[in-house]
């Protein structure tokens, strides 16, 4: 996105209603950034949009390693660090520094620091925001990253014009993965096609079990899916190979919101924001608050305009299911 250039004050304070710590005015701003998976594409587009646009800023990444139970302890580091904004990647990472926006006054969370949060599939449904247009929240915008899922039904079904049954595994624990199921059973009679989706069995804790992936895709087939769609599940994604591999193996292609898993592993098609753009796109939010002013709860949640098409042609290749003439046009091949 082009925008024009813009001088950059050192130690600028927002002139919001706040708590911040007074700092001094030669002190670069400090923004911190809670990941879930480590500093990812996301994370280093971010940053190299903060270097890019030489924004004064240090960004401090807190990695939560998979593991909700750090989310607290980040909060009061974010707070101690007197950090200037948070950036939040992902729904369970959001929902444990922002909280949801009926806790919005809930001191457990970052209500008196401006939130930017980003790769939440289901803001408006995960409970997180009121809408694109005005979050309801003071200090929380963000980025919208995911294409429509009618786009995504709409390509299956270009990619095999008798589509007419998806399968979809997800996970019972996790907000967004049952957001996204009733999000597609809402599709279901408008775009006439049939919906099975399965949840994966849960270990005693409640997380899901890596272990019912396999039957799991195996009773999807039985039923006659020709398509599975990953949906949202931090989960299956870091189970890539065991969910795409046991899926082709079954017969069954994937389609997924992640391109990672087409150009590494064996989901045959995505559709998807570049995740390094995901990250510029939350450093327009960013620069927006901390360098022009603008209060965070009067900023619009920003979409991706851009997406991309991959198919991973090795895996077309197990399935015996080529792309059609027409995706040629459009669709990176990745073999």
């Amino acid at each position: 996105m082009n925008m024009p250039a813009r001088l950059v004050l050192p130690g600028l304070v927002l002139a919001l209603a706040f708590t911040l710590t007074p700092r001094e005015t030669d002190a670069r701003m400090k923004i911190g950034m809670v990941v879930w998976i480590g500093c990812e594409d996301v994370c280093r587009g971010f940053k190299d949009y903060v270097a890019e646009r030489k924004i004064d800023a240090d960004v401090i990444v807190l990695n939560a390693d998979q593991d909700k139970s750090k989310l607290p302890g980040f909060v009061d580091k974010l707070r101690a660090e007197k950090v200037d904004l948070a950036v939040t990647w992902g729904t369970k990472v959001t929902m444990g520094i922002a909280g949801p926006l009926s806790d919005s006054e809930n001191p457990r969370f970052l209500n008196d620091i401006p939130v930017v949060f980003t790769v939440v599939s289901d803001p408006i449904g995960s409970g997180i925001i009121e809408s694109f247009e005005r979050t309801g929240r003071k200090n929380v915008t963000g980025t919208r990253n995911r294409v429509p899922e009618s786009v995504n039904i709409k390509s299956i079904r270009l990619y095999m014009p008798k589509f007419d049954h998806l399968g979809i595994l997800y996970d019972e624990s996790a907000p967004n993965s049952t957001g996204k199921v009733d999000e597609i059973r809402g599709l279901t009679g408008s775009l006439k096609f049939k919906l099975s989706a399965l949840a994966l069995k849960s270990l005693a804790d409640g997380a899901p079990d890596p272990d019912s992936i396999e039957p799991a895709i195996a009773a999807l087939k039985d039923i006659g899916v020709q398509f599975i769609y990953l949906g949202s599940s931090s989960f299956l994604e870091r189970q890539t190979d065991r969910f795409t591999g046991a899926a082709v193996a079954a017969g069954l292609p994937v389609l997924t919101p992640y391109e990672h898993m087409v150009k590494d592993s064996n989901a045959l098609m995505s559709i998807a924001a570049r995740d390094y753009d995901v990250g510029k796109l939350a450093g327009v939010q960013v620069e927006r608050i901390l360098v022009e002013g603008t209060e965070p709860g009067d900023i619009p949640v920003l979409p991706m305009e851009e997406f991309a098409y991959l198919v991973n042609m090795q895996a077309a290749r197990k399935l015996n299911l080529y792309p059609p003439i027409e995706f040629f046009q459009f669709v990176e091949l990745v073999n």
